[in-house]
């Protein structure tokens, strides 16, 4: 049976269920937050990155942050804007943003279900690859220029080009 046949049956439509069981079905660590809220660790290619989705029932919105650390030096805090906004250019699910203090890199996307709509276990799962596949895609990107003094647009190719087989 499929995850999502399975809460159809079921008649448990929460989408913080339906996250906690696709983080059990992946083995993916996680902590139950509060009844709306769910974080949880999902190991990348280049890191971990910590993912919390939260259900606002007043909006009718699924949110998903996906974080993790970054202490770029001061100095290249501009060209780490610039490949920002070059990133997300390239997004068309979420967006990238920096919050200096926590010194976080985060990754934002939200599901809106309006009108009583209710989220697939597979709508959810695509957030949920999307936060990690874009985190993954542009992770290069973002170290090249804060560490490797490269310039956005340099640091782009690597993050746009396709890569094929493994080093």
């Amino acid at each position: 049976m499929s995850l999502s046949a399975q809460f159809i049956e079921t008649d448990d439509l929460d989408p913080i269920d339906m996250v906690e069981n696709l983080a059990e079905y992946n083995d993916w660590e996680f902590d139950r937050v509060a009844e709306d809220q769910i974080a949880m660790a999902v190991k990348g290619r280049w890191r971990t990155y910590s993912l919390t989705l939260a259900w606002a029932p007043c909006d009718e919105t699924l949110r998903l942050i996906a974080t993790f650390e970054m202490e770029p030096p001061a100095h290249r805090l501009p060209a780490l804007y610039e490949v920002l906004s070059e990133a997300n250019d390239n997004c068309w699910l979420g967006a990238f943003t920096y919050w200096a203090e926590p010194r976080l890199m985060v990754y934002r996307y939200a599901l809106t279900l309006t009108g009583g709509q209710i989220a697939t276990a597979q709508q959810i799962d695509r957030m949920i690859d999307a936060a990690v596949r874009n985190s993954e895609r542009f992770y290069p990107a973002f170290q090249l220029v804060c560490w490797g003094d490269r310039t956005p647009s340099d640091a782009m190719q690597v993050a746009i080009a396709e890569a094929y087989g493994t080093a």
